[in-house]
């Protein structure tokens, strides 16, 4: 059975990508700090829980040698920090571009270590409009995501030819949810759609890989 490792679990993108997953027959590992806000989908598709927070060297080596050797590893936490450059916290900013890059870099690493050896796997990279636009007054969320889309490229470039796929997938609009609903027009993101664009990248031809998708609704400008 394929192994499937999703970093930054909850009850999101994160969960469809977990049922959807399991469905196709992956043993899921969820990693997330609360491990109990797992609990009903773990339940719900007999994946295991993890503690981790993906900032931290240690923890994040520890999550892998846990979770065992997964075939795909999906990086999927972000912090976001709004207000005028002129009053932002030091420590926040870094706080944003630690879990929104520093974190995917840790999880890459032990990710690529693994699959090298096995001599094939595929590391997916949840990023963000802000990847590729920077907004006002949202200058830390544009610099972690920046960064991310950055590594992506990097190591898409070098663990290709190796036999590791990688990819930066850009969310690109609101993602549906039970806080944020839909007014029935598809105005925002089904989950469970961008779930389904994870499932094509993990089964991309290695002929034609893609290294980064955009998804968006319709309305969506560009």
């Amino acid at each position: 059975m394929p192994k499937a490792l999703i970093i930054g679990a909850g009850d999101g993108l994160s969960a469809s990508l977990a049922r959807l997953l399991a469905r196709e027959g992956y043993a899921v590992a969820l990693a997330a700090r609360n491990t109990a806000k797992l609990a009903a989908l773990c339940a719900e598709t007999g994946a295991t829980a993890h503690a981790c927070d993906a900032t931290h060297t240690s923890q994040v080596a520890a999550l892998f040698a846990q979770a065992g050797d997964a075939e795909v590893v999906v990086y999927n936490p972000s912090y976001r920090v709004r207000g005028p450059v002129t009053d932002l916290d030091p420590a926040e900013v870094q706080r944003s571009l630690q879990v929104c890059a520093f974190g995917a870099f840790l999880a890459a690493q032990q990710a690529a270590r693994r699959m090298l050896q096995a001599g094939r796997g595929t590391i997916l990279l949840t990023g963000a409009s802000a990847g590729v636009k920077g907004y006002p007054q949202s200058a830390p969320f544009a610099m972690g995501k920046f960064a991310l889309r950055g590594l992506a490229q990097s190591l898409a470039r070098e663990l290709h030819p190796q036999g590791v796929h990688v990819a930066h997938v850009v969310i690109d609009g609101g993602i549906r949810s039970a806080r944020r609903p839909d007014a029935g027009d598809d105005a925002l993101l089904d989950p469970d759609a961008i779930a389904q664009t994870y499932l094509h990248l993990i089964r991309q031809p290695r002929s034609a890989w893609a290294w980064e998708i955009e998804v968006r609704p319709w309305v969506e400008r560009f």
